[in-house]
């Protein structure tokens, strides 16, 4: 049984594998903070420059979707080793760590040796 939190990251995915930026930016919080460490200030905050940046930098590449290789749950947190295909420069390997509250995605955590 999936739990919320789950549920709302595949929506997420699902959106995401769309292109689908209106469907998409809903499953965040309007105060999401997005974060790449090992820096400790969000490199993203708002849903607004959250769509801009997509917008932009990923949902204009043809081809491009992730996928999941591995998820692990605990609570309100979700950490997916996705795979995202349809870059520049070929597949990219990221750890990304969502925090929901509310009903939405409210922190994110991207972790990936080369991210752009």
């Amino acid at each position: 049984m999936m739990s919320d939190a789950e549920t709302l990251i595949d929506e997420q995915l699902a959106a995401y594998n769309a292109c689908d930026l209106t469907r998409f930016i809903a499953t965040y919080s309007p105060d999401v903070e997005v974060f790449r460490p090992p820096a400790i200030q969000p490199v993203i905050t708002g849903s607004a420059a959250l769509a801009e940046f997509y917008a932009s930098k990923r949902f204009c590449h043809e081809g491009l979707r992730a996928e999941i290789v591995k998820r692990l749950v605990v609570g309100n947190l979700v950490s997916d080793h996705e795979r995202v295909h349809g870059l520049p420069g070929g597949s990219l390997e990221v750890i990304a760590t969502y925090q929901v509250a509310e009903g939405r995605i409210r922190r994110v955590w991207l972790f990936s040796p080369s991210i752009g």
